[in-house]
């Protein structure tokens, strides 16, 4: 008999028969099995427990199984992800596979065929030296709470120490930062240490849906509701039951949709969308922006009231041209991700590299450096990542001279230093340069040539 390898497997599938017996038939085999058939709650268990296979069908009432395989193996590297389909469809089969998918089984046949599919397919991955899965057990234990964020600059270090005090409290948190700063992260960090981090962590992009389906995703519905709404459903204030509500972008959110997110707070009660009924709600909130919420609470652009009541407790994500030495940190942190995704043997990055990621502007934050070393893993044909190898759009480190002083504290310094910056984030564009820092572009040259702040063909 096939050992068990695993000690939980979460089957994600609207089959209800499907998951009830073969559920049954790994429990038999030593296995610890989780069901569910949406895809959200599916995303849920995978954050609150260590589940080690997923079983999910390729299409799902809710959404895509093929497209959830993505999420997981980007989140979770370590879980092995089978993808199961009715039929044999090639494309689904090579886009499965392209979404990182370990295995692509068909549900035709009977049980029994089905689940030594499922064995073998366990077994192959997890047999012993399996020197991949060793290496990618390492990322998940590393992706836990603070010890996910990446990162010892002083401004990143205050918001971890913030994180740490307040996890603890059941206080509403407001995390504030340009985007692709790593707002979700840190909010799951913070769920993480607290007290409620055995209970559900559930997030929604606030700018992503209209009013009404973010309405209906909130507070859920009652069957009949509107047109489409066959049954009830409940909404994810209900899934965050004892544990955290994420709500990413919040300054997006219509003014109407602040008005009753306001009185949940206020009452800990909602009302479902077509229901009469009053539920009580029961969860952490923690909201997200990159917008200044005072100032739009001043223009009426975001309620004032709500504002204050988000705002218990404020941390501040630096943005990453701030966060100094981090940028390596992070970047040798996606070279040990991306390598063991991609399958390549990279070791590291040479100093001009690491200098030019040191150089960037980062107008994208951490998600831009993470594309970057991506794309570059990918073009690599040595141990080493190289300078040639970033992205066009990334211009070289200008020749810098240190002031006409010679001393560090030698005001031309800093001016230098600020139309440097102003530059790249131009994109070398001096027009548009200029207009940032105020100036005509007549004195932005004759300060590039004053300060040498390009080689001459750059000019």
């Amino acid at each position: 008999m096939m050992p068990a390898l695993h000690k939980k497997i979460l089957i994600v599938d609207d089959d209800k028969t499907f998951c009830n017996v073969i559920g049954n038939m790994l429990l038999l085999e030593g296995f610890e099995v989780l069901k569910t058939g949406e895809i959200n709650l599916a995303t849920e268990i995978l954050y609150a427990s260590t589940i080690n296979t997923v079983l999910v069908n390729a299409v799902l009432r809710d959404g895509s199984g093929i497209a959830l395989t993505k999420s997981v193996k980007e989140r979770f590297p370590a879980v092995h992800v089978i993808v199961m389909a009715g039929k044999a469809d090639i494309n689904n089969c090579v886009l499965a596979i392209k979404n990182g998918a370990d295995n692509y089984i068909l549900k035709t046949g009977n049980y029994s065929s089905i689940l030594s599919s499922v064995k073998e397919a366990l077994f192959e991955a997890e047999g012993p030296g399996n020197k991949k899965d060793k290496q990618a057990t390492g990322h998940k234990k590393r992706a836990r709470g603070f010890d996910a964020i990446t990162g010892s600059s002083p401004g990143i270090t205050k918001a971890k120490e913030l994180g740490k005090k307040v996890a603890y409290s059941n206080a509403s948190v407001l995390l504030m930062g340009e985007t692709g700063t790593g707002k979700e992260l840190f909010a799951r960090a913070i769920h993480s240490s607290s007290l409620q981090h055995e209970q559900a962590f559930v997030a929604i992009n606030c700018s992503a849906l209209s009013k009404e389906l973010l309405e209906s995703e909130l507070f859920g519905y009652e069957a009949g509701a509107f047109t489409g709404a066959n049954k009830s459903r409940r909404g994810l204030i209900e899934e965050a039951e004892g544990g955290t509500l994420f709500l990413d972008e919040i300054g997006e959110m219509h003014l109407d949709l602040q008005s009753k997110l306001l009185r949940v707070l206020e009452t800990n009660e909602f009302i479902k969308v077509g229901s009469t009924k009053i539920c009580k709600a029961n969860m952490r909130l923690i909201c997200a922006t990159n917008k200044d919420l005072f100032a739009g609470a001043a223009n009426g652009r975001f309620r004032e009231d709500l504002f204050y009541r988000i705002n218990v407790f404020t941390i501040v994500l630096p943005p990453l041209r701030e966060r100094g030495n981090d940028v390596v940190e992070l970047a040798e942190y996606f070279i040990g991700l991306f390598s063991e995704k991609l399958d390549k043997q990279i070791t590291g990055m040479t100093n001009e590299f690491k200098e030019r990621l040191k150089n960037h502007c980062w107008k994208g934050n951490i998600r831009e450096l993470r594309n970057t070393v991506e794309r570059s893993i990918i073009l690599a044909s040595s141990s080493l990542l190289s300078e040639d190898l970033l992205p066009p759009e990334m211009p070289p480190a200008p020749y810098m001279n240190i002031g006409r002083s010679g001393s560090p504290y030698d005001l031309n310094v800093f001016e230098r230093l600020h139309i440097q910056k102003v530059l790249v984030t131009a994109g070398w564009n001096k027009a548009e340069a200029a207009r940032l820092l105020n100036i005509s572009v007549s004195t932005l040259y004759r300060k590039i040539e004053d300060y040498v702040l390009l080689p001459e063909d750059n000019n």
